[in-house]
C-alpha cells in the first residue's frame, strides 16, 4: 500500500497556485430540472435560484478515454496526481454575497490553495483545498473553498455506510437512484460510486450507491437560508459518514449547526451556519 513517505509532496505541492476560469450560463432547463430535483427542500425566492445550485455549473467535460478507474477526470490536471486510488469531496465553506439568477452568465475562477498530508484513523490522507470565486459581471456572487481529500483502500468485513435502513417518515429525506442519477446528469458527475453497484460495493466497499455530498450540502444550506436568509450566508459544512442511497436522513438543527442524520442515530452531514459580517 503506498503510504505518505512514499509521495513526492514536493511535486504535488508544485500544483499549489495553479489557477483555471471556468464560465457556465443558468439556463431555465437547469433551474427547472435542479427544482424537480430538490422539490420543497430547497428555497424558491422570486427570480434568485436556491443556494447550492452553483455546483451544477461548469463542470468538467472530459472525454470518456480521459476519466480514470473511478469515474473522475485523470490526475495530473488541474488538481496534483494523488496517488492514492480513492478521491472524496470531504467539506468546505461557502459564503453568498449576492443572489444569482435564471440568465446570469456566471465565471468560475479556482485556485489551488494548499496541500496538506495527515495520518488519519483509516490510514494516510491528503488533503487539497480549491478556492473558487464566482462573479456575475464585475459582481462577486458567490466565495467557495473546497477541501478534496485523497486516500487508499480503506477496505473492512461491514460494508461502509450500512446501517439506518427503513421506511421513510414525513420529514425524513430519501435519496434514491434516480435522484443520484438526476444529480450526476446536472453536475456531469462521472464518479461511479454514484450509479455503478457493482463496483461501488465490490471495488469500494459501501453497502450500495454512495448519496452525493452536495446533494447533502445544498439540504442543510437550504435549511439554514430559511433561518437566517440566502444573501450574506456563510457555512462551513464538512462529510461525516457514507450515506447511501434509500436510507432516510432528517435534517436536526442547534445554535447554528445544521446536521444530517440516519435512523441508527449516524450523522452523515453537518455544516455551521452565521451570517457574513
Amino acid at each position: 500500500m503506498t503510504t505518505l513517505a512514499d509521495l513526492d509532496i514536493p511535486h504535488l505541492e508544485t500544483w499549489i497556485g495553479r489557477e483555471e476560469v471556468a464560465q457556465d450560463i443558468i439556463t431555465p432547463g437547469l433551474a427547472e430540472r435542479f427544482a424537480a430535483t430538490f422539490g420543497d427542500w430547497v428555497l424558491s425566492e422570486g427570480d434568485a435560484v436556491p443556494p447550492g445550485l452553483h455546483w451544477c455549473l461548469a463542470p468538467p467535460a472530459v472525454p470518456e478515454g480521459g476519466l480514470g478507474p473511478d469515474g473522475h477526470p485523470k490526475r495530473g490536471g488541474f488538481l496534483p496526481p494523488v496517488p492514492f486510488p480513492n478521491r472524496m469531496w470531504a467539506g468546505g465553506e461557502v459564503t453568498f454575497h449576492a443572489p444569482i439568477r435564471v440568465g446570469d452568465e456566471v465565471t468560475r475562477t479556482s485556485r489551488i490553495e494548499s496541500l496538506k498530508t495527515k495520518e488519519g484513523r483509516s490510514g494516510p490522507l491528503v488533503f487539497v483545498s480549491v478556492r473558487h470565486v464566482l462573479t456575475v459581471g464585475t459582481t462577486r456572487v458567490i466565495e467557495e473553498r473546497q477541501d478534496i481529500v485523497y486516500r487508499p483502500d480503506a477496505r473492512s468485513d461491514t460494508p461502509k455506510g450500512a446501517g439506518g435502513e427503513g421506511a421513510p417518515g414525513q420529514d425524513d429525506f430519501v435519496a434514491g437512484p434516480v435522484t443520484l442519477f438526476r444529480y450526476s446528469a446536472m453536475s456531469f458527475n462521472g464518479h461511479r460510486i454514484h450509479y455503478d453497484h457493482p463496483y461501488v460495493t465490490e471495488t469500494e466497499g459501501y453497502a450500495g450507491l454512495v448519496v452525493h455530498g452536495p446533494i447533502q450540502a445544498t439540504l442543510l444550506i437550504n435549511a439554514a437560508a430559511r433561518d437566517l436568509g440566502a444573501e450574506g450566508l456563510s457555512v462551513a459544512y464538512r462529510g461525516l459518514a457514507p450515506l447511501i442511497a434509500g436510507q432516510p436522513v432528517r435534517i436536526h438543527k442547534d445554535e447554528g449547526r445544521y446536521w444530517l442524520e440516519k435512523r441508527d442515530g449516524t450523522a452523515t452531514f453537518e455544516a455551521r451556519a452565521s451570517r457574513d459580517s
